[in-house]
């Protein structure tokens, strides 16, 4: 055993588990070639001894920095933040740290100023949301530089190893299919923005399930917004100001759907009784409006925290998921049309 006035070392931990150097490494930097009996031994001889890794050494040692980069272009600041919470349940207790990037992807730089990103912070890796999360381009750069990255995505984007997803359309489908039950046929949407592959297989996912059920779009039925609380507000006003207005709405976001609640009551238009509501992401605000909104959970916080594992412990079994479906949370926004 290390002399206790001193601090173990790695060597210590490689003596007292009775393996090498580079076992003892590969258990801290959780390689994946390891059997576990090894890994377990290595790892009770450090929680014995008190060793801790120094991150600074480490890093100059493998060349990168022990940061894991989030990079969006994001308007949904809820989707955001529920992002991050959940990389910080992954990466708690350990050496990471999160380093948040904003980009434009609108910006015909966007792809230099990122490559100049990853090679000042030299990255651990990179979690990367939509919609910047659907470049192949970005994906190939990362690539490129040896940066490990996962995508996030409403749709198949890149391999198990990097990605997570959700089923939107599927779950979108689910929404109609509860409208229809309650006796609606008039049933209007409000699309999010062009370029977001999540808006385009929710709107998709939105006519499928009307063909499915000989119900009509007609184009009065379209709306279109920003996933902001404003844009829903202008989007059900449209809706709304139409010679046969509808009976129920969804919208592709829970911020634009609060949006079509504001622009009911400003005209007096009861939710649910007059006017039915269904939102998308299941974020604070559905819970908290009343009547409590009908929505569709988005479980943002899990495939964030798969997405943190992916990168830093593929064994872990919460890094093997890739799919998380989204599933129908039935609150009271949805009630049966009086015409």
């Amino acid at each position: 055993m290390p002399d206790a006035s001193q601090k173990p070392t790695i060597n210590d931990v490689a003596r007292v588990a009775g393996v090498s150097k580079k076992t003892v490494s590969r258990v801290i930097n959780r390689s994946p070639l390891l059997k576990q009996e090894t890994r377990t031994k290595v790892e009770g001889v450090i929680a014995e001894l008190g060793y801790r890794p120094n991150p600074q050494a480490r890093a100059l040692a493998m060349g990168r920095n022990f940061l894991i980069g989030l990079l969006h272009d994001n308007p949904n600041a809820q989707t955001v933040l529920n992002f991050q919470v959940g990389v910080l349940d992954a990466i708690r207790d350990t050496e990471f740290a999160l380093v948040v990037r904003p980009v434009d992807r609108r910006s015909p730089h966007m792809l230099d100023d990122i490559r100049s990103f990853l090679e000042i912070q030299r990255l651990f890796g990179v979690l990367i949301l939509p919609p910047i999360s659907e470049n192949d381009d970005l994906a190939r750069l990362c690539r490129e530089m040896g940066c490990g990255y996962v995508r996030m995505g409403s749709a198949r984007l890149d391999d198990d190893e990097h990605l997570v997803q959700s089923n939107d359309r599927e779950c979108v489908e689910s929404v109609i299919d509860h409208l229809v039950a309650n006796g609606h046929r008039r049933i209007a949407i409000i699309k999010g923005p062009d370029g977001f592959r999540s808006a385009q297989e929710r709107a998709e996912g939105f006519a499928a399930a009307m063909r499915k059920h000989g119900l009509e779009i007609p184009p009065e039925a379209i709306g279109s917004g920003n996933y902001r609380f404003d844009s829903g507000i202008v989007a059900a006003e449209k809706l709304l100001d139409t010679d046969n207005p509808p009976t129920a709405i969804f919208a592709s976001n829970d911020e634009m759907a609060a949006g079509a609640f504001h622009a009911a009551l400003a005209r007096g238009i009861d939710v649910p009784a007059q006017l039915s509501v269904v939102g998308f992401d299941d974020s604070p605000i559905a819970a908290h409006i009343l009547p409590p909104m009908t929505t569709v959970s988005w479980p943002i916080r899990e495939m964030a925290k798969s997405a943190a594992f992916k990168l830093i412990e593929p064994t872990n079994p919460a890094a093997a998921l890739s799919t998380f479906p989204a599933r129908l949370v039935v609150r009271n926004s949805v009630a049966a049309p009086r015409d």
